[in-house]
């Protein structure tokens, strides 16, 4: 059941619940209603977009929540542009934990990045600690070192990129696919989500923006995919279920270097249309 419901007293019947829902299933007759439930999207559109606060729905009370000038105020679009134009991927990281409420902080926020039709299916699996890295580090390590030895490592760019990790385990004893970070994010998703993938990887830039924000460093982690992709039981390993599609890996924690400039990119590639 969906809750909804409408408060008279409020509603100046604006229309804009009904001209503003994404699955078009709000009829505005003497107030609003829904004329199909089964297809809502449990997006919430209608309740935020309420102007008088008029609207409930799925338990959500527009009298608990903030508005209008009481609203926290938004990052300008300096800010943002300096946040993203700032943003490096971090390699070397301080060897700390970060506070756990930091941490549920930021999935908390994340979770509401946008995914295709509402689906919320994203999946967030959270190493919370370095003494856990260090473990998943040294299983790696030696499955990978194993699959090099008995010539098991795939072929093309994979191969040779797995090749060079083993060669820096041994050589060096570094990890340059977990690179000392005490915490890793995975996302996942269901694959009979509308867009799993899509959906994924949109949570990621959005934690990455806002561990940006909060000046830690984030690192896509292509390296632990491609280990992943050849000790496919590791996916089981770390709590994934099965008929997930897997989307990214990122390490994030407190950077151990600090950028004194940001990098220039461009041209910017456009093609206009119109």
């Amino acid at each position: 059941m969906l809750q909804f419901h409408v408060d008279e007293t409020l509603c100046v019947r604006c229309g804009e619940c009904e001209a503003d829902c994404p699955a078009g299933i709000i009829a505005m007759n003497d107030l609003p209603e829904i004329i199909d439930e089964e297809r809502c999207y449990r997006c919430l559109h209608c309740y935020a977009v309420c102007p008088t606060g008029a609207l409930s729905i799925l338990g959500n009370d527009p009298a608990m929540a903030q508005a209008g000038p009481d609203a926290p105020e938004l990052p300008s679009s300096a800010q943002m542009g300096n946040l993203i134009r700032w943003r490096r991927s971090v390699r070397r990281y301080q060897d700390e934990n970060l506070p756990p409420e930091l941490i549920d902080e930021l999935l908390d926020t994340a979770c509401h990045a946008p995914t295709g039709v509402n689906a919320r299916d994203v999946l967030f699996t959270v190493v919370r600690n370095k003494e856990f890295m260090a473990f998943l580090s040294r299983e790696i390590m030696a499955r990978l070192s194993e699959l090099e030895e008995s010539g098991r490592l795939p072929g093309g760019l994979a191969g040779q990129y797995l090749a060079f990790v083993v060669s820096a385990w041994k050589t060096q004893g570094r990890d340059v696919i977990l690179r000392g970070a005490p915490h890793l994010l995975v996302t996942s998703a269901p694959k009979s989500a509308p867009c799993p993938v899509q959906d994924t990887h949109i949570a990621l830039v959005t934690f990455e923006l806002l561990a940006s924000s909060h000046g830690l460093g984030t690192l896509w982690d292509g390296l632990f995919m491609m280990a992943l992709s050849v000790c496919p039981d590791l996916v089981e390993r770390l709590g994934i279920p099965a008929d997930h599609t897997l989307g990214y890996a990122m390490l994030f924690g407190k950077p151990a270097v600090e950028y004194h400039r940001p990098a220039r990119r461009g041209p910017v590639r456009v093609n206009m249309l119109g």
